[in-house]
């Protein structure tokens, strides 16, 4: 094989794996090599938020059978430390106090919730979910629950105030 044949190869494989290190990261890559940004999470309305507020107990579980795991990011991909993430799930009676929590994100903008699977009340068993940061707009969101899972994951891209 000849040398430059061999050089070729060594780059597109190195150029193989910086992209899918960057993908598995949660940032997209452009033909040019360029990082692409990430799309805001659209906000889905207040929920049981809007009648009494987002204040939440400062905890990361409630309860057994089901864990959220998060991640709040920038619109650049980068993650985001110190967001209040509060959590809200309805029960089978509806929603009460003792189905909220709230947690912050650590470094890597990452958070852990966990609870019983949340009840299918108004719809679909889903999680409310506000995210708070002064830096940045409110989100307010749900994760919904599939059938018979025990574990899920969301992303959550936040919008800087203008």
């Amino acid at each position: 094989m000849k040398r430059g044949a061999i050089v070729s190869g060594v780059l597109r494989t190195f150029a193989g794996l910086v992209t899918a290190a960057a993908m598995a990261g949660g940032l997209a890559l452009t033909a040019s090599g360029e990082s692409t940004a990430c799309q805001p999470t659209r906000s889905d309305g207040a929920g049981p938020f809007q009648q009494s507020g987002l204040s939440a107990p400062r905890r990361a579980k409630i309860g057994t059978g089901h864990v959220l795991l998060g991640r709040v990011l920038l619109t650049d991909c980068k993650p985001l430390a110190g967001a209040l993430v509060v959590l809200w799930q309805a029960g089978p009676n509806g929603y009460a106090p003792r189905g909220r929590g709230s947690v912050r994100t650590d470094r890597s903008g990452r958070f852990r919730f966990e609870g019983p699977v949340p009840a299918s009340y108004g719809g679909l068993p889903h999680i409310h979910i506000a995210v708070l940061h002064p830096a940045y707009e409110e989100l307010l969101t749900r994760y919904v629950v599939r059938r018979g899972s025990k574990t899920g994951r969301i992303t959550l891209v936040l919008t800087p105030l203008l």
